[in-house]
């Protein structure tokens, strides 16, 4: 019976896994704002996550996980975000001693977004190339669409 409890307690011991939430936070960012155009500014619909980890195997770290990394990689998956608000910051760490383990700092928030750099972002549907006589790619360029309706009439009549 003894020796059953200790098994369970020593199985528990090295599946054992460690989370802290470290901070909780209105806004935070990596990002240079300018928050003259702060009301312009819109808050995203739905929330974004961005995790930096790294493993441990045997007892050798693969490298140190870094928390502005997880933070940029959030902010980075949303188009024109500037920075996240009313979110949280994790770590994370489990290890199986002398096997393998994880360490991760994870960050998770609602982005908040300038629409100017949204839109600098967004490639435009419509562009126009140019093609050497030998077929070989000489030019391209986005246009609008106006520039591409325009320059559709003139092509085919329409």
């Amino acid at each position: 019976m003894l020796a059953s409890r200790f098994s369970l307690c020593l199985v528990a011991l090295l599946l054992a896994s460690c989370t802290t939430r470290l901070v909780d936070f209105t806004i935070i960012s990596t990002k240079n704002l300018d928050l003259s155009k702060g009301a312009s500014f819109e808050r995203g619909r739905s929330r974004v996550e961005g995790i930096d980890k790294v493993y441990i195997i045997v007892l050798i770290p693969t490298g140190t996980p870094n928390m502005k990394e997880a933070l940029d990689r959030a902010i980075e998956s949303v188009p024109g975000a500037v920075a996240l608000l009313d979110g949280v910051l994790t770590q994370k760490f489990w290890y199986i001693p002398y096997i393998f383990g994880q360490s991760a700092f994870l960050v998770e928030g609602t982005p908040l977004i300038d629409p100017a750099l949204a839109a600098e972002r967004v490639p435009s549907p419509y562009r126009l190339a140019r093609f050497s006589n030998a077929g070989v790619l000489s030019s391209s360029r986005d246009l609008t669409r106006e520039e591409f309706e325009d320059l559709r009439s003139q092509l085919f009549g329409r």
